[in-house]
């Protein structure tokens, strides 16, 4: 140990070490980096670790430790990155850590850590960029105090029991690219201010229950790529502002209550590889501009009031396609295409409860991908 007292760095991650942490590693005065990430150590965080006072990086992250954050891990002062992911952490997050001014990273995902975040989170952390605290128990309301974190840039707080509204401060929060709010107890509406959330890539607030309609302010985000607001009770129409989230990949919006007819402008959604609006109330005819979408891999419209008729290109206009869910919808008729055959990549395929008629293309068997194949309850011969 003291040959070590001038090792800055010490990387032992991707190995198979167990035991406990070496409680002196925080006599290692000039460390800088302690990486132990991905090996099996097991017991407690030394609350020696404070004593490296120069640390900056500190990731101990994919053990199996258990027990509490220590305290003391709120002394070093120089501390950038603190990342104590996927282990068996229990107890609160020590109020400390949110006071190392220089932190840049905190993540704690995947760990069993319970208690409220404190009222005043952020007011010590002015160049806070991610924050990870997904996977855990902690309740209580989202601190207001989260939008004096000016520099956030990632905020990841998924699958905890956190309730009480999404706060109007959060649009504050100008530099967010990514906001995990899903699988929690959020209760209200989403904040009209969430529109001044510029540079906004990815957007989740599923499994919650949030009420009233979308913003119309969320579809002039033009950097948007990712929504998930599914399994909540959204309701009114989809606007036809739609059409300005150009560079949208994945839409994620079933389960709601959402009524009227799937804009024409989704035309625009040229990057689209997956839609999901199923079991909502949607109604008029199945909307052809989606089928013209050629990067879709997926389409789910189930359980809607849509009717209408399969384009028959389709085989054409949807090279991509790997999933197709068009079952239980009010009034599908007509014939499945021959051309369908020519969806090389589909795996799965689900058109039944509609009232199609006529015959199943023989050129269905070409489709070697196919393992989801369901006609149930038409007209077909």
């Amino acid at each position: 140990m003291v040959r070590l007292r001038r090792l800055k760095f010490l990387k032992l991650s991707l190995n198979k070490f167990r035991g406990e942490i070496p409680s002196w590693f925080g006599f290692l005065e000039q460390l800088q980096v302690l990486n132990l990430q991905r090996n099996s150590f097991t017991g407690f965080i030394p609350p020696s670790l404070s004593n490296a006072s120069r640390l900056e990086t500190l990731v101990i992250s994919d053990n199996l430790l258990e027990g509490n954050i220590p305290e003391e891990i709120g002394n070093l002062h120089n501390l950038k990155l603190l990342s104590i992911q996927y282990n068996m952490l229990t107890g609160s997050i020590p109020f400390t850590i949110f006071n190392i001014s220089s932190i840049q990273v905190i993540a704690f995902t995947n760990n069993s850590l319970s208690g409220n975040l404190p009222n005043g989170l952020c007011n010590g952390l002015p160049i806070l960029k991610k924050l990870y605290l997904s996977g855990n128990k902690l309740h209580g309301h989202m601190p207001t105090s989260l939008s004096n974190c000016s520099q956030l840039q990632i905020l990841s707080l998924f699958e905890n029991d956190f309730d009480g509204p999404i706060h109007s401060e959060i649009g504050r929060l100008s530099n967010l690219q990514i906001l995990y709010l899903g699988s929690n107890h959020f209760t209200g509406i989403i904040p009209q201010e969430i529109g001044n959330l510029v540079n906004l890539m990815k957007l989740a607030v599923e499994i919650n229950q949030i009420t009233s309609s979308i913003p119309i302010s969320i579809f002039n985000i033009s950097s948007l790529q990712f929504v998930s607001l599914w399994s909540n009770n959204l309701k009114g129409s989809l606007p036809r502002e739609i059409g300005n989230l150009t560079k949208m990949q994945f839409l994620y919006l079933e389960e709601n209550r959402f009524t009227g007819e799937i804009p024409k402008e989704m035309r625009n959604l040229v990057e689209l590889e997956v839609l999901n609006l199923e079991f909502n109330s949607f109604s008029g005819s199945l909307p052809m501009e989606i089928f013209n979408i050629s990067r879709l891999r997926n389409i789910a419209l189930s359980g809607n009031n849509l009717s209408g008729t399969l384009p028959p290109n389709i085989g054409s206009t949807l090279p991509n396609i790997e999933i197709l869910y068009l079952n239980s919808l009010t009034n599908l008729v007509g014939t499945i295409p021959h051309s369908i055959s020519n969806c090389s990549k589909l795996t799965r395929l689900d058109l039944s409860r509609n009232k199609l008629s006529g015959l199943i293309p023989n050129s269905l068997g070409y489709l070697t991908h196919l393992n989801i194949l369901n006609f149930r309850g038409n007209n077909l011969t």
